[in-house]
């Protein structure tokens, strides 16, 4: 195990495949450092666990999001938490626009907000004539074979398609368990999308899930120890156990699971603090905040 010694170094300079406008960040270019990872040549075939305790990790689900999509990727973003105006508006800051992608087919968008609405007031299906992703609200079973069904359709590439390996975002997964699903059920739902998504297909899973430890929620800290043992990279944030800090507004866990390679390695895990800007994040090693130097 290995933990970080020098804060990482800026990187406001690094390029991007396509140019932000109006001089907005490339997603955020530190974490890209601190990850190894570039747009131009993403990785295939990983499972990624967005994690946060006693703050909010979205962040990082506007970065993944915005990084594959200048990646070139086919992305099925299932929202549960947020309208896509919402994400559409941060997005926007970090120089991409996610209603052009859209439209040029690059990103389906799943606004569950939306269709938990319309279910429940039984627009959906008189609407589309098509049943609901996310049928299983209004209905007695938890099944999640409608949601996956979606998924599977969404990112099975067709013969005209040019974009590379598909991504599945969700975000975040612990809603499907307050709206009803079962944790066996979640749990299976991620297995078949792994099994098409990541191995099938060759693409990536990125997923945010909430978590408490001190939390009474058993069947959402099931699942989030569940993923945990699957992932091959683990982001987990926390705030600051001292409460609030406008100088540093949480750390971030990094877990690479070499482990899962069976190579007799132990995993690698790196942990910096990180504070929060208008169109940027910014990461250092713990007690090297700029507020202390």
């Amino acid at each position: 195990m290995r933990g970080a010694t020098t804060p990482p170094p800026l990187l406001r300079s690094r390029k991007t495949p396509c140019p932000p406008r109006g001089g907005s960040p490339a997603m955020f270019a530190e974490l890209n450092e601190l990850l190894n990872a570039s747009p131009q040549r993403p990785e295939t075939g990983k499972f990624t666990l967005l994690r946060d305790t006693r703050t909010d990790g979205s962040f990082l689900v506007h970065h993944f999001l915005s990084f594959y999509l200048r990646a070139g990727c086919k992305v099925c973003f299932v929202a549960l938490l947020q309208s896509f105006s919402h994400y559409n508006i941060i997005a926007q800051k970090l120089g991409v626009s996610l209603t052009a992608a859209k439209e040029r087919g690059q990103l389906v968008f799943l606004e569950g907000l939306k269709s938990c609405l319309d279910l429940w007031f039984g627009e959906q299906e008189e609407q589309s004539g098509q049943p609901s992703p996310l049928q299983f609200v209004s209905k007695s079973t938890s099944d999640l074979k409608a949601l996956f069904d979606f998924v599977q359709v969404s990112l099975t590439p067709a013969s005209s398609d040019s974009w590379k390996g598909p991504v599945l975002l969700v975000d975040d997964l612990s809603v499907l368990l307050s709206l009803g699903a079962t944790p066996v059920a979640v749990l299976d739902f991620i297995h078949y999308c792994r099994v098409v998504v990541c191995s099938q297909l060759k693409g990536n899973i990125v997923v945010l899930v909430h978590s408490n430890e001190d939390s009474e929620d058993e069947e959402n800290e099931l699942v989030v120890n569940s993923l945990c043992h699957h992932s091959d990279l683990i982001l987990w944030v926390e705030g600051l156990a001292t409460g609030f800090c406008k100088d540093v507004h949480g750390q971030i866990k990094i877990t690479r699971r070499v482990s899962l390679e069976l190579t007799g390695e132990q995993d690698v895990v790196q942990i910096y603090q990180y504070k929060i800007q208008d169109k940027n994040v910014t990461f250092f090693a713990r007690g090297l905040s700029a507020a202390v130097l």
